[in-house]
């Protein structure tokens, strides 16, 4: 595939070995780096992008598939990224199973937390008659990413927030000792006072949450 060897070759081109062994450690060595920062490696992305853009409407699958099989992280943020741009508002049913199988692999919060917001939430508003199968599932599985996933989907929605899906995926999960899950439930929490500062008070008031989620939800509020 054209377009994934360039880039594999660009990415190579551009390995920076101080940045590599920073960015590993920061990831408490679960994934290799070819050590490009951010705005490099979408700048380089970017000029492949544009003179592939064609093959890519056609193929953004495979490619993201193909992509997400290379060991290093910046191919997978690479093709949450494409995945992210090329199907926003255009979404299929079935990219439900494909993006949830994303969502599982190689999990970690830099790849969970994007896909959440940016793939699973934005799914959800076009297709809504998925929603309550679809979060039933992430929220009830063994999954602590999936779980995660399910507290989050709504971090853009801002005033069309579900209120009651929002307080009904924190109080499912208000006991879980998982640090992801009781960080994810106090950022959700705190979006949401952004335009309901009342609400999230009353919620925290009135529910026993562990202390971290607690507080990461009334961090700004208090």
């Amino acid at each position: 595939m054209e377009f994934v060897s360039k880039l594999q070759e660009v990415f190579t081109a551009n390995t920076d070995v101080g940045n590599q062994q920073q960015m590993q450690v920061y990831m408490r060595n679960l994934f290799h780096f070819h050590g490009i920062k951010a705005p490099v490696r979408k700048q380089l992305t970017k000029e492949l992008t544009t003179e592939h853009k064609p093959f890519l409407q056609e193929n953004i699958r495979a490619v993201v598939t193909k992509l997400y099989n290379l060991p290093q992280r910046e191919y997978h943020y690479t093709a949450m990224e494409l995945y992210q741009k090329f199907s926003n508002k255009k979404y299929e049913l079935k990219d439900g199973r494909f993006f949830t199988r994303m969502i599982t692999t190689h999990s970690w919060w830099d790849t969970v937390d994007f896909l959440a917001k940016h793939v699973f939430g934005k799914y959800l508003l076009q297709f809504p008659e998925q929603k309550r199968k679809m979060l039933d599932y992430y929220s009830e599985n063994d999954n602590m990413w999936l779980n995660r996933s399910a507290i989050l989907h709504q971090l853009s929605y801002k005033n069309e927030t579900d209120e009651v899906e929002l307080f009904k995926q924190c109080i499912l999960h208000k006991e879980s000792e998982e640090f992801f899950i009781q960080k994810a439930i106090g950022w959700a929490l705190r979006e949401y006072g952004k335009v309901q500062p009342e609400a999230v008070l009353n919620f925290v008031k009135t529910t026993k949450l562990k202390e971290l989620s607690e507080r990461e939800a009334i961090r700004r509020l208090v």
